[in-house]
């Protein structure tokens, strides 16, 4: 019995060489026998060239994945962005949410994809968590749980297996998983709230759930992060839960934490994990899962058993998909118009003076991945015939999501002392994060909450200001 079935590497598109530089490596991991994929960026029509193109090579079908939060457009070029989950429940109309998660399956089952990495299910409790905020739901742990749910009926509605994340919580922990291992303190009973959103998933029949790369000594004395943790999956599977266990990202280093990665894919299968996600070395940890099979070290039985939960997600997504359901917005840029509408604090704004000069602070900058361009808002002001420069009104831009590299929340040193200087002298400070960092801005003039970078929020706010410019 092999494992490899249960390796997910990681195909990444670059503006050069689009996925072309990729294939290679594809081509083994196949040969290899994996059982799908993550795929990242790209335009839709390469994407569902590369997904009919794997399936060819491969002979059988696969799982072909996604991190989709912000709809298919997160990633794929082309197709529908969605406001981040946060800006979703200001709403609080599940059926907003649903429609969300219905729209992202379908687009996604469109260029081939079948697996999606979403929803986040963790809480949005603290203020200084470096990686979660706008990618939760809410702090409120009944309404998370409510949108939670919702999306996961309208994904699996549309055709795509969904997949809450990061179990069995990332709400309270103030270091990044990417860069380190975080350990939560909380007491038992204070991380039964976390898991109120991931009961609310199953309850909602998600096909699958990702482990947190994260260590909780009150479920797990021995401090061994969740996707390590044989106590903390198997209380999980106690529970009920018998969908796919996924690892998150094999890359990161809490997942490693002192161990290779070869070993670490085998402690998380041993674990009870039943799919290694994004390891860098496919064949290192297809050897190492082949001579842990033949020592004993990972049984036959555990193997069987994470094999048999893949094979029912394949039949799963291979599912005809049910009728749509009418929309509540004529569109994502709709709903993003009715969110910005909505996201004037602290202070009431007057009209708008033109030209419209805009003035960047961009806390976003650096990391391994370059954010989306700032440059929507001037764009769309353009095409509306707003004219940019001096002499009118001055309004500051601030983008601050959430991302890996970052390692804190919030604006960093330089980003403070950016805003110090070019916001007393503004009309206008357009946010592009999380609300509450509505009380990093100096003064107490008027901000506008766009919630996220992404074009899609950048262009509502960019006719949000055209109205106001006349």
């Amino acid at each position: 019995m092999t494992a490899t079935r249960l390796i997910f590497p990681a195909i990444r598109w670059r503006d050069d060489t689009g996925f072309d530089h990729e294939w290679e490596s594809n081509r083994q991991a196949l040969a290899l026998g994996v059982g799908g994929f993550i795929i990242f960026g790209g335009t839709a029509e390469a994407v569902r060239a590369l997904s009919a193109r794997l399936r060819g090579e491969a002979g059988r079908p696969l799982l072909l994945a996604a991190d989709l939060e912000r709809g298919a457009g997160q990633q794929f070029d082309g197709l529908t962005q969605f406001p981040p989950p946060r800006a979703l429940t200001a709403l609080d109309r599940p059926e907003v949410t649903r429609w969300a998660g219905e729209v992202t399956a379908r687009e996604a089952r469109s260029v081939g994809i079948n697996w999606v990495f979403a929803p986040v299910a963790d809480l949005d409790l603290l203020p200084e968590n470096p990686i979660i905020q706008t990618r939760s739901f809410a702090a409120d742990p009944l309404l998370a749980a409510r949108h939670v749910a919702a999306w996961i009926e309208g994904c699996q509605a549309g055709g795509a297996l969904a997949c809450a994340k990061h179990y069995p919580g990332h709400a309270r922990t103030t270091a990044d998983s990417h860069l380190t291992l975080p350990v939560v303190s909380a007491s038992r009973e204070q991380l039964s709230v976390d898991l109120v959103p991931f009961r609310a998933a199953m309850g909602a029949g998600v096909a699958s759930l990702m482990t947190a790369h994260v260590s909780y000594p009150a479920l797990d004395p021995s401090g061994l992060p969740a996707t390590l943790s044989s106590t903390i999956i198997g209380e999980l599977r106690q529970g009920g839960f018998d969908g796919l266990v996924v690892s998150d990202a094999l890359i990161m280093e809490a997942a490693l934490a002192g161990r290779s990665e070869a070993d670490a894919a085998v402690a998380a299968l041993v674990a009870g994990v039943d799919i290694l996600l994004y390891p860098q070395d496919t064949a290192a940890v297809a050897a190492a899962l082949a001579a842990a099979l033949a020592s004993g070290t990972l049984p036959v039985a555990r193997v069987d058993e994470a094999r048999g939960r893949y094979e029912r997600a394949l039949q799963r997504a291979e599912l005809p998909l049910v009728p749509q359901q009418r929309a509540p917005f004529d569109g994502a840029p709709a709903l993003a118009d009715a969110l910005v509408a909505a996201g004037v604090t602290r202070a009431r704004l007057g009209r708008l003076r033109a030209p419209i000069e805009l003035l960047t602070v961009d806390d976003d900058l650096g990391g391994p991945y370059a954010p989306v361009p700032g440059d929507t808002v001037a764009a769309t002001l353009t095409a509306l015939g707003v004219p940019l420069g001096s002499g009118g009104s001055r309004v500051v831009l601030a983008f601050a999501e959430p991302r890996a590299w970052k390692g804190r929340a919030g604006f960093g040193e330089a980003s403070r002392a950016a805003l110090k200087e070019l916001v007393p002298g503004s009309d206008l400070t357009v946010l592009f994060g999380h609300p509450r960092l509505v009380g990093e801005i100096p003064g107490d003039g008027p901000v506008l909450v766009a919630w996220h970078r992404q074009r899609l929020m950048q262009s509502a706010a960019g006719r949000w200001l055209s109205e106001r410019s006349r």
